[in-house]
């Protein structure tokens, strides 16, 4: 048995960790870096051919982006997550994988006009996402479930979701792994939710882990000593924005952000809170939000709290109001700037790296009368960063765009807990576990809270570098990575058809392992098979 931490170590995106146990190779999340890189990240200790279980706690891409990629290096095994995060994948990974496309064509474009070197491959394609989405299985919360038993009865893996509150669907995942006479019991938390946020349930708890593996994003910082007053906040935003005769502009994550907005912003027109101006416009702009807002009405009854099932007993749908505008298309996307009245522009994405939010901020970062208004949090190396930082000029489509516009965050809109909800979180254990492992938090917030851990609550905490590589049964460290400083990628242009080709040789490796048993005439099939193919290709055999 082995755990061995990948992404999202010293690092908040990136997530990723890899089990073996009972013979099989698991990952729990497999999610893209987004900002700054701060650290080199261990290859898996696996080719993704050889990997037979995918565990995701939540649909966000830091969590879920890398999947295709996995897809489309050989991974053919299942993918366990419960049924809103399926949905949410589906239409996130699609969008991600369209996002790449469209960035690289308008990268290779600027490339060929300036005669640079032709700009990589996007890391998969839309073929990869359809791939990789006929391997999820769909779950249910509080079911224990066995993905695998050995034959022999010598191993065994089984799991289970709890309800988190961080996204729809999103879960902390306890992990039961046996081996011969050993089993230990894992708990991953994925990304703890705040408490006491609008639409979901507050984080479900845990009682008992042999380790524990656990975020630590706000594990530096409290979102406010008293009781944060969203409703307040963001009343007095619109007024003061649409009193000057400007547009409150709101980066905002497409998927859980964007309806928490919408619950409050439903809540702000029918209360009458907005008097600056008779009535005001919402528009989402992110086909994206869109489809997720759809899919939030399809589980709300698994997954919202209980004030927003009382809204929905009473008939009241807590997401939509009049005055919200849903824009699809290119062309509905560009005619809201040249909407004349003020108004609020809710669009994707959230840490403004990508998407129609730039066209936005292109529009109204200069604008003195205008809102730059951030809801979340802004990984470090990001847009949003830069603006929440101070930027006093920032570059959007390689042009220089002075920042006069008001800059606002509003804290109490975060989806992750902060140092006292993980707390609240990890003492819901009633046994102390061996050990916990602390990821998912910038380089200094993690290792601070692993030691705050250990002296206020005498736990055996560990803040991981990516490489770290334990033993739970003998409780000690394989290896200890240190950390590597990331290095800044030279341009080169990648063959995604060869990439392609190296990936379908490792799966076929992993498939050529899977078949050992069957009967003789089969495998002298299979070999006769790839002897002929290899025959046809090996352009330089003989030479």
């Amino acid at each position: 048995m082995q755990l061995t931490f990948i992404g999202a170590d010293h690092e908040v995106t990136g997530s990723c960790h890899y089990l073996e146990a009972a013979g099989k190779h698991i990952l729990v999340d497999y999610g893209m870096e987004q900002g700054r890189d701060d650290f080199e990240n261990a290859p898996l200790p696996v080719s993704a051919a050889k990997i037979d279980y995918v565990l995701l706690t939540h649909a966000h891409i830091d969590h879920s982006g890398l999947l295709p990629r996995l897809a489309a290096q050989g991974f053919a095994g299942q993918i366990f997550a419960t049924a809103a995060t399926c949905d949410l994948c589906d239409i996130m990974l699609r969008d991600s994988a369209h996002i790449q496309a469209q960035e690289t064509e308008w990268r290779t474009r600027k490339s060929k006009r300036n005669k640079e070197i032709q700009p990589a491959a996007p890391m998969y394609t839309m073929e990869d996402v359809l791939a990789v989405l006929k391997c999820f299985v769909a779950c249910d919360y509080g079911e224990r479930i066995t993905i695998f038993t050995d034959e022999q009865g010598a191993g065994e893996v089984s799991i289970r979701f709890t309800d988190i509150g961080h996204l729809l669907g999103s879960a902390s995942i306890e992990v039961w792994a046996r081996e011969g006479v050993n089993t230990k019991k894992f708990v991953f938390s994925g990304d703890i939710g705040n408490y006491e946020q609008p639409l979901l349930r507050d984080p479900i708890g845990t009682e008992e882990a042999d380790y524990i593996i656990m975020e630590s994003t706000y594990g530096d910082r409290l979102h406010s000593v008293q009781k944060p007053d969203v409703l307040g906040d963001l009343t007095q935003v619109l007024n003061r924005t649409f009193a000057r005769g400007g547009n409150v502009v709101v980066p905002s994550f497409a998927v859980g952000r964007t309806q928490e907005l919408l619950y409050y912003l439903r809540r702000i027109k029918k209360e009458g809170l907005v008097t600056a101006v008779n009535d005001f416009q919402v528009f989402v702009d992110s086909p994206l939000a869109v489809e997720a807002t759809e899919i939030f009405r399809r589980n709300q009854r698994d997954c919202y709290d209980e004030e927003a099932l009382e809204l929905l007993h009473r008939g009241i749908n807590p997401l939509t109001f009049p005055g919200l505008n849903l824009s699809i298309t290119a062309e509905e996307s560009r005619a809201i700037n040249f909407v004349e009245e003020p108004c609020v522009i809710l669009s994707a994405s959230g840490m403004c790296e990508a998407g129609r939010i730039k066209h936005h901020l292109k529009h109204n970062l200069w604008r003195r009368e205008s809102t730059i208004l951030f809801v979340g949090y802004q990984s470090a190396g990001t847009l949003g960063r830069a603006i929440v930082d101070g930027a006093t000029q920032v570059k959007l489509f390689g042009e220089p765009v002075d920042v006069r516009a008001e800059i606002v965050k509003i804290v109490g809109l975060s989806g992750h807990a902060d140092r006292d909800g993980l707390l609240a979180w990890l003492d819901g254990f009633r046994q102390q576990p061996a050990r916990v492992f602390v990821v998912h938090g910038e380089d200094t917030v993690s290792a601070g809270f692993a030691e705050m851990l250990h002296r206020t609550r005498g736990l055996e905490a560990y803040a991981p570098y990516s490489g770290t590589s334990f033993d739970p049964i003998a409780n000690r460290f394989i290896y200890e990575a240190a950390p590597i400083p990331a290095k800044k990628r030279a341009k080169k242009t990648v063959s995604d058809v060869f990439e392609r080709l190296k990936a379908a040789g490792a799966r076929l490796i992993a498939v050529i392992g899977r078949n050992e048993g069957l009967p003789n005439k089969e495998l002298a099939r299979f070999a006769d098979q790839v002897t002929a193919l290899c025959d046809k290709y090996d352009t330089k055999r003989g030479m």
